[in-house]
C-alpha cells in the first residue's frame, strides 16, 4: 500500500507543483518511489488543466527538476486516500482544514516549512505570481530545505507501518 503525499497551493501552477517536482525527487533519490506517491493541487480550480507557470518550468529545468503538470483542485473526497496533505501558507492551511471532512482529515494537514528545522517565524513559501524570477528561485530554496525534512518524516511513517 502506497504512502501518499499531496502539495497544496492557491491555483497549482507554482508552489505546489514546485513542491511535487522536489519532493518526487527526493523520494526517487530514497529509493521509495514505489512506496511514496507524489501529487499537487490548488485551493481553487482557475488554472484547471493549463501546465505550470513558466518561471516554475524554468526553474526547475534549471536545477534539474522534472517538470510534467497539470494543474487541477483539491477535493474534499481526496482526504481518504492521502496520508499527508501539505498546505504551501496559512491560508492553504485554514482553506484545506475548513474542507476537511474528519477531525483525522484534518490532522493530515500540515505546513511545508514545519518540516524544515531552519525555518524560523513565517512558516509560508510566499506565492512568487505576481513578482519576479527570484521569488520562484526564493520558493525552490524553501521547497528544497523543507523536502529533507519531509523525506525523514514519511520514512519514519513508512518504518512504523512496516513494524
Amino acid at each position: 500500500m502506497s504512502y501518499r503525499v499531496c502539495f497544496v497551493c492557491t491555483g497549482n501552477i507554482c508552489r505546489s507543483p514546485m513542491a511535487e517536482s522536489v519532493f518526487r525527487a527526493r523520494v526517487a533519490e530514497a529509493g521509495l518511489e514505489d512506496l511514496v506517491e507524489v501529487d499537487s493541487a490548488g485551493t481553487g480550480g482557475w488554472h484547471e488543466g493549463e501546465a505550470a507557470d513558466p518561471r516554475t518550468v524554468s526553474v526547475l529545468e534549471e536545477h534539474g527538476y522534472d517538470t510534467e503538470h497539470i494543474a487541477r483542485q483539491f477535493q474534499p473526497s481526496w482526504f481518504g486516500r492521502l496520508d499527508l496533505v501539505i498546505a504551501l501558507d496559512t491560508g492553504h492551511l485554514q482553506a484545506l482544514r475548513r474542507i476537511a471532512p474528519t477531525e483525522e482529515d484534518a490532522r493530515k494537514i500540515h505546513l511545508l516549512r514545519s518540516f524544515d528545522l531552519t525555518a524560523d517565524g513565517d512558516l509560508d513559501v510566499p506565492d512568487p505570481y505576481y513578482g519576479g524570477r527570484d521569488g520562484f528561485e526564493e520558493c525552490l530554496e524553501m521547497v528544497e530545505a523543507a523536502s529533507t525534512g519531509l523525506l525523514a518524516a514519511v520514512q519514519e511513517q513508512l518504518e512504523g507501518r512496516a513494524a
